[in-house]
């Protein structure tokens, strides 16, 4: 039987991806007591890296923001993993950490990574509202837009 978190996926059109593997020498997530550590996930849909360059240059604001919700999915799918399949587990998303690969005079990092954040809400409710920073990278893995990151307490 579906939770009401799959639920709310399912309502906001979202099938969650397999979950990446690493491509370094690192796991995706770790867990401490009931606190979830999860890696920096990165723009990849259907197995290809999406939105590929700098915000501010050859990546749109509007287009690095919706790159941060795919890492936000991609994040919910690692919860989901972490949890033996059930996000009810998920008690409170606690933190993001948003990384924007973008060009030195490119300012609007909050509203990028707002993509990730927006949808942690709207999936989790008021469990999905967190703490975060929203930085810029002078570069981030394979030259993607946003990297984020997560911590998450479970039940």
């Amino acid at each position: 039987m579906a939770g009401t978190i799959d639920a709310k996926l399912k309502d906001l059109g979202i099938e969650l991806p397999e979950p990446a593997a690493p491509v370094a020498n690192y796991v995706p997530f770790v867990q401490v007591g009931n606190t979830l550590f999860l890696s920096g996930q990165v723009p990849l849909v259907g197995g290809k890296l999406e939105y590929v360059g700098k915000v501010g240059a050859e990546i749109s604001e509007d287009d690095g923001k919706a790159a941060a919700r795919v890492c936000a999915v991609n994040l919910i799918a690692q919860m989901k993993a972490a949890c033996g399949g059930d996000l009810e587990k998920v008690k409170r998303v606690v933190r993001l950490g948003g990384f924007v690969n973008s060009t030195p005079e490119f300012g609007n990092q909050p509203e990028v990574v707002n993509g990730a954040s927006d949808l942690m809400v709207a999936v989790f409710g008021d469990k999905g509202k967190h703490c975060r920073t929203a930085v810029s990278a002078g570069g981030l893995p394979r030259n993607v837009a946003v990297e984020v990151d997560a911590v998450v307490e479970l039940e």
